[in-house]
């Protein structure tokens, strides 16, 4: 009953924000595996590896590995909440435009930045154009990589959170979602990253 009420809560709040008033395409399979709240559980330990994953970036159409970026350059892995490609997360659209924003600063530094998005290619391609993207947007519409980070999941979506990763793959820095902290600053993703070898 305790989530339930939550859910309830956080839906009445959400549906307030809606980023668009076209709800076509929200009520699929991936909105009812992501419907109750999940709390982020992350328990990847800080100067540990992270998991390896492959996934495509819908901006340049290219296979994207994780692990291809070991030993070559630090990566920021933000995942994000997108419900469609007209439906974003209230907390996370200002955040996407953020990132994208200060892209060229991120890799000036040469820092990647992997946004990962739970819409599925169709979607991401709109999200890509519309936003004018310039950063990898990966799609994960299984959310499996989602999942396999532990990062929760509520109302039909899952949860942001944000990974600094050295240039040897290690963990530095995480920032798990919550209602009072919901996204790391740019600022703060960026002074992460100083001092990283």
């Amino acid at each position: 009953m305790g989530v339930f009420f939550c859910g309830f809560i956080i839906l009445n709040f959400e549906l307030y924000m809606l980023t668009s008033t076209d709800f076509s395409g929200l009520f699929n399979e991936r909105f009812l595996r992501n419907f109750l709240p999940i709390p982020a559980s992350n328990e990847l330990r800080l100067e540990i590896g992270t998991p390896d994953f492959q996934l495509p970036d819908i901006t340049n159409g290219k296979l994207v590995k994780l692990s291809d970026y070991r030993g070559k350059q630090p990566v920021l892995l933000a995942f994000t909440r997108i419900f469609t490609e007209k439906q974003y997360c209230p907390f996370c659209f200002p955040h996407i435009k953020a990132l994208n924003e200060h892209y060229d600063e991120f890799k000036q530094r040469e820092i990647e930045v992997l946004l990962i998005t739970s819409t599925d290619e169709k979607q991401s391609q709109i999200v890509v154009r519309d936003l004018g993207l310039k950063m990898p947007l990966l799609s994960d519409p299984s959310c499996r990589i989602f999942r396999t980070y532990r990062v929760g999941q509520a109302l039909g979506a899952p949860l942001p959170a944000q990974f600094v990763l050295d240039k040897n793959g290690k963990l530095r820095y995480k920032h798990l979602f919550s209602f009072l902290d919901h996204n790391a600053s740019i600022e703060k993703l960026l002074a992460q990253f100083d001092g990283l070898d």
